[in-house]
């Protein structure tokens, strides 16, 4: 919400001195959510004036039109001669009144002005559209073409409003009240302890028989309906000045005088009202739902299919609106410059279900301003003065006549009442405020406040969200100020703290984290689509989503089975916007559906549920293991003076891999694999030794080229997911500092020829066993291939480092060592000592 300071102060008498800032402190403190404050014109310089164009000549011979015009600024230039000015829009003609910037101005954005020579002519200024000057978008489509009756000559700066400050308010779900100046003024008085001004209070005529026909078939979903009439309007009426710039300061286009004059009162008040062009309404308005499959045109142009538990507004024809969301294209109030422009309007002024509003606005997917307000509360108290209000701007500005008839459709019901203990908002902050404070600060909020030591509060109209006593607490709390609550650290019982599993996975975060990658968290949600586009085959279990009822996305229904989608998108994110280099991980959980689905019980809220209970519902939630996943592009390590770099390839994701089975003292096997997204030669598969049997965990390598190009990547990209659950059910528990040799070590290396197809990770794997516990670490070194080994041969190169823990070993020790690990792998692959 859009607050402008001008507007605001209409409302409460606020200090001459205050500034935006010094509002912006106060409402932070009563627990609005003031984002920033816009200066508005700031930087701006005059003279800015009115100018009356007197000639304009067509300047030929150029690209695009040009044109010479004389324009009338009284004596603002101070000679009182017509200003000659060069200017490329169309939407203005002679005789019309124009904002005028003269040289020696600044407008926004530091652009000085002065006389300038341009397509053959002399420009002494320039003549100003809306965005020059740091209005917005008036909807004119070029410059500002004023009323005819401000005088030439007259500062445009305080005629635009063009210096302001507005407060821009994140409103929070449950204070809908806020979307309005009237609530946003509201809170300002309590804050500054100041009288309101309230804008709804008006004076409205009683409702008779004589209003315009209308007949409500749902109660419960439009509990509240205002219809005034008002004839006799001027088509060619136009939206003044002020209306206009108080729209664009709020975030709203004018688009005709009937429009904004709704869009205004609903930005004052907060009741979303709609004008209807009574000329094409036929017979008496309904409120009623659709029928299933019903169709029907909004505002804007698009054709809807209508489910049945749509709340329409309907005429004698079928629906005209769709209520609380938008209009109907059928009863549209016909713009000013149209032929038989509207002159009688019908104004609807309804409180709906905030519950309907909100799922018909997003099964259409139309998050309009009135669909935004129904949804988080509405003041059905004031709709009636909102209709008033609306009258009365269209009496005034369009030189309308009001109808006598006053209709209102009033569904019975009494006012909320919440019985609370009257030190109930003491026991909840841990401060003693007393009767007296809490009872003065609920009537602050607008509650009629009853009894002494046990209140009875009856709650205002415009505030839905107060339910139960806990949220009276809270007004109290906040209008004394949360700042003013005693912080009390917590006192946590010794000899706890994170559980293993916790620590494992924060010492995985860090330990690629230190490796060069950079956590990414993204959303737990995709759509089905992505399994195509990352290669999985029809049945590959994965394909298997548990779907969400409520998505906050229709393009992203299912939970997630992988992190790679949400990886993947971050990187080509950072990618296109020139982070070429790029390490990414995460860890987080994926979801997998149980074979039988069971449906949760309902817990009672009077008691901690039983082990059993909690047991129930954890059988009900989908299967959620944890996983770890790396992607990489571009350089892996940088150029410079200490080297050339080398690109990011699948060797590092398979070391990524490596690194978190070494957090989980895990021993994690690398074999030659292919599955999805990975390029077949270039993929590897992650395993580990779970109970004695071997379990795969993942994979890691290069991305295959159709996935690269399907998702937009990088060339050359590289990923690794992998089970972290299972990695951890394969290590050794909790990790124990390794004793430090003080013996020196042996080496002794080795070279085996095996069959080219053979994997130097498997020969690494069987030399390690073959080798047993004095072997400290091995470390390939050299790959050769050559003629003098046989076709399909290769050479692999190992380091061994043998070390006891006690004592210095001698070279028969070492050397049956690595005669035992040879062994082995000739034994397991076929590998025989080169030379021999």
């Amino acid at each position: 919400m859009r607050v402008p300071l001008s507007w605001l102060r209409e409302y409460v008498d606020l200090p001459a001195t205050e500034t935006g800032r010094d509002v912006q402190a106060k409402l932070i403190e009563v627990g609005l959510e003031v984002e920033t404050v816009e200066q508005l014109g700031a930087g701006l310089k005059g003279p800015l004036v009115v100018g009356k164009v007197l000639t304009i000549e067509e300047l030929e011979g150029f690209k695009k039109p040009i044109r010479f015009c004389t324009v009338d600024v009284g004596t603002a230039n101070g000679t009182g001669e017509p200003q000659e000015i060069v200017c490329g829009a169309r939407n203005f003609a002679v005789g019309d009144k124009v904002v005028v910037v003269l040289p020696g101005a600044v407008l926004p954005g530091d652009f000085a002005i002065a006389a300038r020579k341009t397509y053959g002519k002399t420009s002494h200024g320039m003549i100003c559209s809306g965005d020059e000057l740091g209005m917005g978008d008036d909807g004119s489509g070029g410059i500002i073409v004023l009323p005819p009756e401000h005088e030439a000559g007259t500062d445009a700066i305080e005629l635009l409003e063009l210096v302001d400050e507005v407060l821009d308010i994140a409103v929070t779900p449950d204070r809908g009240y806020a979307l309005s100046m009237r609530g946003v003024a509201r809170e300002t008085a309590i804050a500054y302890g100041l009288p309101l001004r309230d804008p709804a209070l008006l004076d409205v005529p009683a409702p008779n028989s004589f209003g315009y026909p209308v007949k409500v078939s749902d109660p419960i979903g439009c509990d509240r309906f205002t219809a005034r009439t008002v004839t006799g309007l001027r088509p060619e009426a136009r939206s003044p000045i002020w209306l206009q710039r108080r729209l664009q300061k709020v975030g709203m286009r004018p688009i005709s005088l009937a429009v904004d004059i709704t869009n205004y009162v609903m930005m004052e008040i907060g009741q979303p009202l709609h004008a209807y062009d009574r000329s094409r309404i036929q017979g008496a308005i309904g409120v009623r739902r659709a029928e299933q499959g019903e169709k029907f045109t909004t505002l804007d142009g698009a054709k809807r299919v209508l489910d049945a538990e749509d709340l329409v507004i309907t005429d004698d024809r079928g629906p005209i609106g769709l209520a609380g969301v938008m209009g109907g294209a059928n009863t549209e109030i016909a713009d000013h410059e149209a032929e038989g422009g509207t002159t009688d309007v019908v104004i609807e002024a309804a409180h709906f279900d905030a519950l309907s509003i909100a799922r018909t606005a997003r099964r259409h997917k139309l998050g309009s301003e009135a669909a935004k307000r129904f949804e988080r509360g509405v003041d059905p108290q004031a709709a009636s003065a909102a209709a008033q209000r609306t009258v009365d701007l269209l009496v005034l500005l369009a030189g309308g006549t009001a109808e006598a008839g006053v209709t209102e459709v009033i569904a019975p019901s009494a006012p909320r009442t919440i019985a609370m203990p009257a030190d109930h908002p003491d026991r909840v902050a841990g401060v003693t405020y007393g009767r007296e404070t809490v009872v003065r600060r609920l009537q602050q909020v607008g509650c009629d406040v009853y009894g002494q030591d046990d209140l009875t509060v009856t709650v205002p109209s415009w505030r839905p969200d107060l339910a139960e006593p806990n949220d009276l607490a809270e007004e109290v709390i906040r209008l004394e100020g949360y700042e003013n609550l005693p912080s009390t650290l917590p006192k946590p019982p010794a000899g706890r703290g994170l559980t293993e599993r916790q620590r494992l996975h924060r010492r995985v975060g860090r330990a690629l984290a230190g490796a060069g990658y950079v956590e990414a968290l993204s959303y737990p949600f995709i759509g089905e689509g992505v399994f195509d586009q990352l290669g999985l085959a029809a049945d590959d279990p994965a394909r298997r989503v548990v779907k969400l009822v409520n998505p906050l996305s229709d393009e992203e229904p299912a939970l997630r089975t992988t992190l790679l989608p949400g990886l993947l998108s971050a990187l080509r994110r950072n990618d296109g916007r020139g982070s070429h280099d790029l390490a990414l991980f995460e860890t987080g959980l994926v979801f997998h559906p149980r074979e039988e689905l069971k449906v949760a019980a309902r817990l009672g809220v009077d008691g901690r549920p039983s082990d059993e209970e909690i047991a129930s519902l954890t059988e009900a939630l989908p299967v959620q293991p944890r996983h770890a996943a790396v992607v990489l592009a571009g350089a892996r390590e940088q150029a410079g003076w200490w080297g050339k770099g080398r690109p990011a390839t699948w060797a590092d994701a398979v070391e990524a891999a490596r690194s978190i089975a070494r957090e989980a003292g895990a021993e994690l096997i690398v074999e030659q694999g292919q599955y999805g997204p990975w390029h077949p030669g270039r993929c590897a598969e992650l395993k580990v030794v779970v109970d004695g049997g071997t379990v795969s965990v993942g994979h890691a390598g290069e991305l295959h080229p159709r996935v690269v190009k399907a998702l937009g990547l990088p060339a050359r990209t590289c990923a690794m997911e992998l089970d972290l659950d299972r990695v951890e059910q394969a290590g050794a528990g909790t990790l124990q500092a390794p004793r430090i040799s003080t013996y020196p070590v042996a080496t002794q290396d080795v070279a085996l020829v095996v069959d080219k197809e053979v994997p130097a990770a498997v020969v690494e794997h069987h030399l390690t066993e073959g080798a047993g516990e004095l072997l400290e670490s091995i470390r390939l070194f050299d790959v050769f291939e050559g003629e003098q080994l046989g076709a399909g041969k290769k050479s692999l190169a190992y380091a061994l480092r043998f070390r006891a823990a006690d004592r210095t070993l001698t070279v028969e020790e070492a050397s049956a060592a690595r005669d035992a690990a040879v062994a082995l792998a000739a034994e397991r692959t076929g590998a025989v000592l080169r030379g021999a």
